[in-house]
């Protein structure tokens, strides 16, 4: 650890100046402003820090770092995964520069040279449906083979179908979270924010040992959009995340994009209202692409969410065909499907057991059914 004391040294005062009640990110910018360095801060005369804060702030400061800050971040910073990346560092993402109240640093584990990537976001309902994680894990994929950084939250749902997708197509994916980077959440993503470290990012602005708290969330959200060149909603209600994902993107001038669904479903209400609010209806990828002005270096990829492959039409293949289309996109019972594709319950049922076991309908509360595209 000897040839990282002195970055330790370096961004404890970063870290500590950040935990003093009180200095937020605008606080923070007008004495950084003010005194140039974090160096410089504590430095300074109880008389000129009250110039620029409360006189209870700048006795903290006078205090000095902390030594259990330098501890913890000592400690954690022994991995070499482990990073903590400051504004006046060069590896700071550009994009964050652009947005109204960048963080001051981040915390980091992974692979820095994504922050600078160009880079999508795509965000969603946790309590998705099996179609909107399909769709939020095939979007990923063929995103990121185009040559886009996938940028998601590592909630359950869309967030965590976006990953696994940039994963599939062994591309590029930050994952920004709302706890310190010592806590997994949700925790049945353990597995995957391991992935994540060792083949992309995860970041945080939140100090280690933060645990979830619902405000984190809309903050981080801002980051998640920053980062971006655009945000696509794949899933959402009417009151989610992912809308104030997608205002704050607006608001920092990123393009937004969002899938239409069943207009009977809570689901599609949100990328709905999105769509009528001017964001661009989606359905391919050249509708993304096309819009970002993004050339990728592998021009032949062509993904539509209706796509399938060739193959051989048998006897089976007809009678599931039918099955499916009497079935349409949205949730239907068993009798509803005997009724619309006029075959027997017996007939219904076992053509149903193998589309499910193909993966190309899903068996939802209620008895019900729905297509998988």
């Amino acid at each position: 650890m000897g040839d990282r004391s002195g970055e330790i040294a370096n961004k404890s005062l970063w870290v500590s100046l950040s935990n003093i009640s009180g200095v937020g990110s605008q606080t923070f910018y007008h004495l950084l402003k003010t005194f140039g360095s974090p160096e410089n801060i504590y430095r300074a005369s109880y008389n000129q820090l009250t110039e620029i804060v409360s006189a209870a702030i700048a006795s903290e400061i006078l205090r000095g770092p902390v030594q259990a800050d330098i501890d913890t971040l000592t400690q954690w910073l022994i991995s070499p995964d482990n990073h903590i990346v400051t504004l006046a560092d060069a590896e700071y993402p550009k994009s964050l520069l652009e947005i109204s109240d960048p963080p001051p640093f981040l915390f980091a584990k992974g692979d820095l040279r994504l922050l600078n990537l160009p880079s999508i976001a795509i965000v969603g309902s946790r309590n998705a449906s099996v179609q909107g994680e399909k769709n939020a894990e095939a979007f990923a994929r063929d995103l990121s083979a185009y040559g886009l950084c996938i940028i998601s939250g590592l909630a359950l749902g869309i967030d965590g179908a976006a990953h696994r997708g940039a994963l599939s197509a062994n591309g590029a994916t930050i994952a920004v979270v709302g706890t310190g980077l010592d806590i997994v959440y949700p925790a049945k993503h353990r597995d995957l924010a391991h992935q994540i470290a060792q083949r992309g990012l995860i970041i945080s602005e939140f100090a280690l040992g933060t645990p979830s708290k619902p405000q984190n969330f809309p903050k981080r959200n801002r980051i998640i959009s920053g980062l971006s060149l655009g945000c696509l909603v794949v899933e959402a209600n009417l009151q989610s995340g992912s809308q104030i994902t997608a205002r704050l993107a607006a608001e920092q001038g990123r393009e937004i994009f969002a899938i239409p669904g069943s207009i009977h479903s809570p689901m599609s209400k949100g990328c709905h209202q999105l769509i009528k609010q001017g964001a661009k209806l989606v359905d391919c990828l050249q509708d993304i692409t096309e819009e970002l002005k993004f050339h990728t270096q592998n021009p032949a990829i062509a993904f539509t969410a209706d796509s399938q492959p060739m193959v051989a039409t048998t006897t089976e293949d007809t009678g599931n065909h039918l099955l499916l289309n009497a079935m349409g996109f949205e949730a239907v019972d068993l009798e509803q499907l005997v009724a619309a594709s006029g075959l027997t319950v017996s007939e219904v049922s076992s053509m149903l057991m193998l589309l499910e076991l193909e993966g190309k309908v899903a068996n939802l509360a209620g008895g019900q059914y729905q297509r998988i595209i």
